[in-house]
């Protein structure tokens, strides 16, 4: 049974010192071990997912409100001050619930899923962006490759929207983890490869996601089994990363159906 809840009214409680850390630096979970779902939303796409928190932390000012839904939603709950709440967070409009996790443990490759491989992805919000086309397309597995940003970071949570939960998270990898792989690998391509609009795409696969400016590096290229182009009748030199991907995985998922 959930204990009581209890109360916190010092800004320099142990736990709001990790919350705010948590907050503001990106790749800090990976110290701590532990991740900051800063919002409703996150948190209850998480508990929808089956995710139990091991700590719950609310605004005194909702948890009046709050308390019938979510009193046993976590191992622990811990009460905030509304303006301490509000020093936690790095939005300008802070919310007023959160959970923390414990950060789980990095799983193995699976050979033969469909994957989005992240080479050095550098924007939070394109890396959550990918994530969130990855979940909707059926795309259960992410590799992010070292360089890319920190996929548990609090910018990739929100811009993820929740699609963290349903997928299965690599990250901090060396491209020889790719070894792992059995399905094909396709990489986008600006200037050579068949048109995507006509191409015959394997499914599964894992689609290659390169660097904003850079691309994919010749290094991953050289693994891929098929070249893509997307066809840009407006004349743009190049489509944003996330863009790209939505198109190319939402082809992937139609093709596998048609």
């Amino acid at each position: 049974m959930t204990s009581e809840p209890s109360h916190i009214t010092s800004r320099d409680n142990t736990l709001l010192k990790e919350l705010r850390k948590l907050s503001h630096e990106p790749g800090v979970y990976r110290k701590m071990g532990r991740i900051w779902l800063e919002g409703d939303h996150l948190c209850r796409a998480a508990r929808e997912r089956g995710v139990r928190p091991a700590v719950a932390v609310f605004a005194e000012s909702i948890w009046p409100a709050a308390r019938g839904e979510w009193a046993n939603a976590a191992a622990k709950t811990v009460i905030v001050a509304d303006a301490l709440m509000a020093g936690i967070s790095g939005l300008e409009s802070p919310a007023q619930m959160g959970f923390v996790l414990d950060l789980p443990q990095r799983p193995a490759v699976e050979s033969h899923v469909a994957t989005v491989v992240l080479d050095r992805l550098q924007d939070a919000g394109n890396v959550g962006s990918i994530l969130r086309s990855a979940a909707a397309f059926g795309f259960t597995q992410i590799i992010a490759l070292k360089g890319t940003a920190a996929l548990w970071s609090p910018k990739v949570l929100r811009a993820g929207m929740g699609a963290h939960f349903g997928l299965r998270l690599i990250e901090g990898v060396e491209l020889g983890a790719l070894d792992g792989l059995s399905v094909p690998c396709v990489a986008t391509s600006s200037h050579r490869g068949d048109w995507l609009h006509r191409a015959n795409l394997p499914f599964p696969c894992a689609w290659l996601m390169g660097h904003e400016g850079q691309g994919v590096s010749a290094e991953l290229e050289a693994r891929a089994a098929h070249h893509i182009r997307i066809a840009q009748p407006g004349g743009e030199e190049s489509l944003n990363v996330a863009a790209a991907a939505a198109i190319c995985l939402h082809a992937s998922a139609v093709g596998a159906k048609s």
